[in-house]
Order: C-alpha cells, then sequence, then structure tokens
C-alpha cells in the first residue's frame, strides 16, 4: 500500500499569510478634498492641534469650579502629649499669695467639621469666566491654521503627482516615436540607405528615455510616500488620485484687488490673541480689587482622656456662618508690575498685527504677479511645445524620404524633449502660484 505524501504545509502557512497581508491593504481613490479630508482626521500635527482645544476645554472647566461651591471635610485627632499647664491665684483654692499650677484640657480631643464655601466676588475668576470663549476660539483658530498649512502642502503634493502622468504620457510618446523610428532606420539600413550609425545613435537615444521614464517613476513613487506621511496615511496603503488638471483649470478663477485681512487665519488667530491680552489685563487689574466669599461651617468635638472615641462619650455641636472679605494692601509692586506686563504683550500683539498687514500686502501682490507671469509662461511653453513636435515629424518625414539628415532629426527630437520638459515645469508652476495665490488672499 501506497503511503500518502504529507501535505505541504509551510506552502498553505505562505500562502495564509499573504492572504492576510493582502486583506489588509486597503486601497483609496481620493480627489483633492478627499486628500485634505483624510489628513484633517489622521495627520499628527491635526491631531494634537485637535487635542490642544480639548485641553483648553478642560482648563476652562477648573475656571469655572472656582465659581462654584466649595464643600469639604475635615477630621482631625489631637494627642496632647504634655496637655498645657497654666497658674491661677490661690485665691481660689485658700492659699493667698500662691500661684496655683492646673492643667487645662484633656489628653485627647477630635473635631469633625463640614464646610461649605461659596466664593460671591473675585475679579481675576469673574475675568477668566468671561475670556472663556475666546480661550476655546484661539486653540480652534490654531487648528484652522495647521489644517490650512497641511492643506497647502497637500495641494502642491497632490497636483504635482498629477502632473507627473502628463510627464510619463509624453516619454511614452517619446519612447514610442523613438521606437517606430528605429524600426523605420533599421529598415532603411537593410537596404543599403542609412548607416549603421544612424540605427545605434537612435538606440542611445531610446536607452536614454527609458533611463529617464524610469527615473521619473521612482520620483513619482516617493511622491505618494511622501503625500501618505503628510495625509497619516500607513505607507502599505494603495493611494489613486482621481482628479486631473488643465490648463483651464489652472486659469479659472479671476484674480481680485480687494484684501480683507480677515480672511486671513493667521490674522484672526492675531486678533483672538488681542482680546486675551485685553483680558489679561483686565485679571491683573482686579487683583487690587478686595476678594468676598461666605462659608458655613458644622462640626462636632469631643474631649476623651482616653482614644475611647468609638466608644460611648459626649460629643459637643459646633457650627459657624462667616462672611470674609480680604482686601490686598500692599504686595510689594508685584501686581502693578503685572499690569505693566500684560499691557506691553498687547503692544506686542498690535505690532505683529500690522507688521502682519504689510506681509499679506506684499504676499498678495506678489503672488498675484508671480501667478501672472506663471499662466503666460504655460501658454507660451505649450505652444512651444506643439511647435517642436510639429518640427520633429517634418524633419523625420524630410529624413524618411532621403532629404534630410541624421544630425536634423537628433536635433529636432532634442528640441522636442527639452520644450516638453519646459512645459511640464511651466505647468506645475503654474498650480503652484495658482495655490500660492488663493493662500495669501485666504480663499484656498
Amino acid at each position: 500500500m501506497q503511503k500518502r505524501k504529507p501535505k505541504n504545509w509551510l506552502l498553505l502557512f505562505s500562502i495564509a499569510i499573504i492572504s492576510t497581508v493582502s486583506q489588509a491593504q486597503t486601497t483609496h481613490q481620493f480627489s483633492i478634498s478627499q486628500a485634505i479630508d483624510y489628513a484633517s482626521k489622521n495627520n499628527v500635527q491635526v491631531k494634537n492641534a485637535l487635542l490642544s482645544v480639548l485641553h483648553q476645554e478642560q482648563v476652562n472647566r477648573e475656571i469655572t469650579a472656582a465659581a462654584y461651591p466649595s464643600l469639604g471635610a475635615d477630621i482631625t485627632t489631637n494627642n496632647n502629649l504634655k496637655v498645657s499647664t497654666q497658674v491661677v491665684p490661690g485665691d481660689f483654692f485658700g492659699q493667698p499669695g500662691k500661684l496655683i499650677p492646673v492643667e487645662f484640657g484633656v489628653k485627647y480631643n477630635t473635631n469633625a467639621f463640614l464646610q461649605l464655601r461659596q466664593l460671591l466676588f473675585d475679579g481675576q475668576v469673574f475675568v477668566g469666566l468671561q475670556a472663556r470663549k475666546a480661550s476655546i476660539d484661539f486653540a480652534n483658530k490654531n487648528v484652522e491654521i495647521t489644517e490650512e498649512n497641511i492643506k497647502i502642502n497637500i495641494y502642491k503634493i497632490y497636483y504635482q503627482l498629477v502632473v507627473s502622468k502628463t510627464q510619463v504620457e509624453l516619454l511614452n510618446a517619446n519612447i514610442e516615436r523613438i521606437q517606430k523610428l528605429k524600426h523605420d532606420v533599421t529598415e532603411m539600413y537593410k537596404n543599403g540607405f542609412a548607416e549603421k550609425l544612424d540605427v545605434d545613435k537612435i538606440e542611445v537615444t531610446l536607452t536614454n528615455l527609458q533611463t529617464e521614464k524610469t527615473k521619473a517613476l521612482n520620483s513619482i513613487e516617493i511622491g505618494y510616500l511622501g503625500l501618505k506621511t503628510l495625509m497619516g496615511m500607513p505607507v502599505k496603503d494603495n493611494l489613486i488620485l482621481t482628479d486631473s488638471i488643465s490648463d483651464n483649470d489652472i486659469k479659472q478663477g479671476a484674480l481680485s484687488d480687494s484684501i480683507n485681512y480677515n480672511d486671513r487665519k493667521e490674522f484672526q488667530y492675531l486678533q483672538i490673541a488681542k482680546q486675551l491680552n485685553q483680558y489679561n489685563i483686565k485679571r491683573y487689574q482686579y487683583s487690587f480689587l478686595p476678594t468676598v466669599a461666605l462659608s458655613v461651617m458644622y462640626g462636632k468635638q469631643a474631649y476623651r482622656q482616653k482614644f475611647t472615641f468609638f466608644e460611648k462619650g459626649d460629643w459637643y455641636d459646633v457650627s459657624a456662618l462667616s462672611f470674609n472679605i480680604n482686601i490686598p494692601i500692599f504686595s510689594g509692586f508685584a501686581k502693578n508690575a503685572r499690569v505693566k506686563q500684560s499691557k506691553i504683550d498687547l503692544q506686542q500683539t498690535e505690532n505683529n498685527i500690522s507688521n502682519l498687514k504689510l506681509a499679506i500686502d506684499n504676499e498678495v501682490e506678489s503672488a498675484k504677479l508671480k501667478f501672472n507671469s506663471a499662466i503666460e509662461n504655460m501658454d507660451f511653453q505649450k505652444k512651444n511645445m506643439q511647435l517642436a513636435e510639429s518640427v520633429y515629424n517634418q524633419t523625420k518625414k524630410k529624413f524618411e524620404v532621403g532629404t534630410g539628415s541624421n544630425t536634423e532629426i537628433n536635433a529636432a527630437h532634442t528640441d522636442l524633449k527639452t520644450a516638453q520638459t519646459n512645459y511640464i515645469t511651466a505647468l506645475y508652476d503654474a498650480i503652484i502660484a495658482k495655490v500660492d495665490f488663493l493662500k495669501a488672499i485666504g480663499k484656498l
């Protein structure tokens, strides 16, 4: 009887592992807006900015708690190792002229108190309550600025990769064009109408194009890795970009001459910072005012010669209603120094706002000039590329009928490749210029 061969368990295990890994990989097909939405949820900088908002919410809760009533309990047990001794005139004991030592108190005493306290007025707490919304707005605005910075970079990398598709398409067209030329020249060589040197030169050109394509594909792959990292996406996931870009897409959107500073999130951020500076000044100014508090206390007291508090014995009620006014008189000019420091902080913020306005004016004008120039250059390079392609086609026809030389066709191809490279560069520069302009006017 023939023995059954054991199953190849290693092969089955490997297949299972490969299947698990394949299932773990996720494919994402993202437009530019979907890529930005993904980054807003997964980019670590955005996550930390959102955590800062949650942190500020808890700080606000702490500030609010100061205005709420506070309830506390206090239990104290004393072991008087040496009971306090006082002297009284001996007249009380029939010994005039003498001082009689008498111990006042007992060895053990216990106090148990419950106290309810309500702050009625504290200027700094009052201002803190007023500043809660501004503090949250400040943290939220920081999130928006972080998201915008991520958004700008995603726009640039995303469309760089989209433009790279056009670059690869042009390289493929060049390779196909040179492959056909190689075939035609090879046939001419076989029939004695071309030299072996002509075939070799075309072979060199073809190899250079294929090498250039390999480099472009590697560069695109690195670009995808960078985009995934920026978005917070696992590098093992597959990312497919669904948007395309054309000359008309870049040109869309009229350039606005008007500038609204409030459209810039950095400007909004500084405006909130200014508001917080003003609250800070008020907070320190209010520190010169008295604080007012009301408290109610109720408790029990017990006295023993031995530690028998858990046994029967007398407990005495204690209660009090307290109204406290704390009046600051002199603190060594510390409060005055804090007020002046906060006023200086406000002046610095106002200076930063003025400087930001100048920077925005310059950024908008500069971005506008660069955008207009980039559009003109893109149109020029596109026409030049089309002309270079036409020249190449005509030169190739002349070469095929024997009225042109190999040198001419090589020069025409070099000019065509240069024109294509210039167009790709101009196309990407125009995209970057548009992103920078939209960012400058706060419309990205």
